[in-house]
């Protein structure tokens, strides 16, 4: 039977001598690693939390975390990550609306917890390091047997961990990944993407996103090292790199390009380094050129949390001439484009939306039948992403399906106008949104981010786009503003900006 847990015991029988988990003041080989996972699913089977009871972790991207996620699978519990970046009321929804029976938690969140504790039936509290109400989690370890649990509670299809979609648009969504869902994802990233035994993994993604939720699950699988980064500083980043000789991670297109701004990188020895995964939003081919003259090459992925990860990677491998795209399917998964309105599959070239097929589509959604059901029809995930292959098979995501403007019959992606507009010299980045409009229905307007010390007008930028693009796509509006919005991963609140425009 398939168990995320048990895929630990696997590996700690395998190499128990190998670092697993690394972070600031503690180091532990897989079977250190894997002692202190049995010990806390003893705690959580003494306390009954087990048969598909939900553990909720507040924890950022350290030992914690990575203890409790297997441990919850080892006992039968489902794990929750939580967004640790939203407000109290945000947090008392999901544990909530999961019912949760435990909460793990880093210290310095307690007066989160605090608000919480009012708001949330009784449940168990547990606290990771400093001082506070709660038993302390090396507490709650000592004396435990680090003997492997008698039975496995649970396993393949069975709910391993609940995600909460980001909640862009409304109350976020559960989606329940499986272990079956997380073992297929941990083979489409490692049997996709070079990844090695033994390499060393700079988790910094943060774990409450499938980013970098899935490639703690596949370092586990394959035999890599963890080095755990609970908060992103650009030269911190480049500092771990180098002590740790890391050999790759996942990240965001904005992390990168703080990355390059750091004085002195090009005196780095990133001997060890040989790939970052990037994806989040699409990848400039520039940053890409940019760290390949490093001597490292970024690869662009296309995730989904309801795919259990990883759905595309465009590699090195690949035609350098793709990089614009997505690149192809990764292992065991498979895609195809559909026009939303019959359901008929589209030939190569056309835009429609994007279904994803393959053992990584997640159980559904939480207490939402009907959510489920629009998004899994005959095994396919609707994606909700507009996208086209070409005739080699190479994914092209072109916008959301809810973000398409609809001008007078016409439809018009923003992703479109945005790479258009991003390619003016004074602009920072933008992003473009459908505005109602009497005569047109919907207009384009666009919002945009000045670059510090350079002016662009309205009229510059409407210029550019009537330069580049047919009249009828380009922005009728344009507004220009400090930021653009954007979630805990980075993603731009579209929502956001339609409401400032109503």
């Amino acid at each position: 039977m398939i168990n995320i847990g048990t895929m630990l015991s696997n590996r700690a029988y395998l190499s128990p001598n190998l670092e697993a988990f690394v972070g600031e003041n503690y180091r532990y080989t897989f079977d250190q690693a894997n002692a202190r996972v049995n010990q806390l699913a003893s705690y959580l089977l003494e306390q009954n939390i087990k048969h598909g009871k939900r553990l909720a972790i507040l924890c950022k991207n350290n030992q914690y975390f990575a203890t409790a996620l297997f441990a919850a699978a080892k006992a039968g519990a489902v794990a929750v990550p939580l967004n640790w970046r939203l407000q109290a009321r945000e947090l008392a929804y999901i544990i909530n609306d999961c019912g949760a029976s435990l909460i793990l938690y880093d210290s310095e969140f307690s007066p989160v917890v605090d608000k919480l504790r009012s708001h949330i039936p009784a449940c168990l509290f547990i606290r990771a390091g400093g001082a506070g109400p709660d038993p302390e989690f090396e507490d709650i370890l000592a004396g435990k047997s680090a003997e492997e649990p008698k039975e496995v509670m649970s396993g393949d299809d069975d709910t391993a961990v609940i995600m909460y979609t980001s909640g862009t648009t409304g109350k976020p969504k559960g989606a329940m990944l499986a272990h079956s869902n997380f073992f297929a994802a941990s083979i489409g990233l490692s049997h996709t993407i070079d990844w090695r035994y033994r390499d060393r993994f700079l988790a910094v993604a943060p774990f409450f996103h499938i980013g970098g939720l899935a490639p703690l699950v596949t370092n586990i699988h394959k035999g890599c090292t963890i080095v755990f980064m609970p908060n992103f500083d650009p030269l911190s980043a480049w500092e771990v790199i180098v002590k740790e000789k890391i050999n790759n991670l996942m990240s965001v297109p904005l992390m990168l390009q703080a990355m390059l701004r750091v004085p002195g990188v090009e005196k780095l020895d990133l001997g060890a380094l040989r790939t970052i995964i990037c994806g989040g939003s699409p990848v400039p081919d520039s940053l890409i050129k940019a760290y390949l003259q490093m001597g490292i090459k970024v690869e662009q992925v296309y995730g989904i949390t309801e795919y259990s990860g990883a759905v595309t990677f465009w590699t090195h491998d690949m035609p350098p001439g793709k990089s614009v795209s997505m690149g192809k399917p990764v292992f065991h998964g498979d895609i195809k484009i559909i026009n939303p309105e019959n359901g008929k599959e589209l030939p190569p070239g056309d835009i429609g939306e994007i279904l994803c097929g393959g053992p990584q589509v997640f159980k559904g959604y939480w207490n939402n039948r009907e959510a489920t059901g629009n998004a899994i029809v005959d095994g396919w995930y609707h994606s909700g992403d507009l996208g086209k292959k070409d005739e080699d098979g190479f994914v092209y995501v072109i916008d959301r399906l809810k973000d398409m403007i609809i001008s007078g019959g016409e439809n018009i992606y923003s992703a479109e106008l945005e790479a258009v507009i991003n390619t003016h010299p004074a602009v920072a980045e933008a992003a473009v949104v459908g505005v109602p409009d009497s005569k047109w229905g919907e207009i384009p307007r666009a919002y945009v981010v000045k670059k510090p010390g350079l002016e662009v007008s309205e009229e510059d930028i409407v210029g550019i786009c009537k330069q580049n693009l047919a009249s009828y796509k380009c922005v009728k509006e344009v507004k220009f503003i400090d930021a653009l919005p954007r979630n805990a991963v980075g993603k731009i609140l579209k929502n956001v900006l339609k409401q400032q425009s109503n």
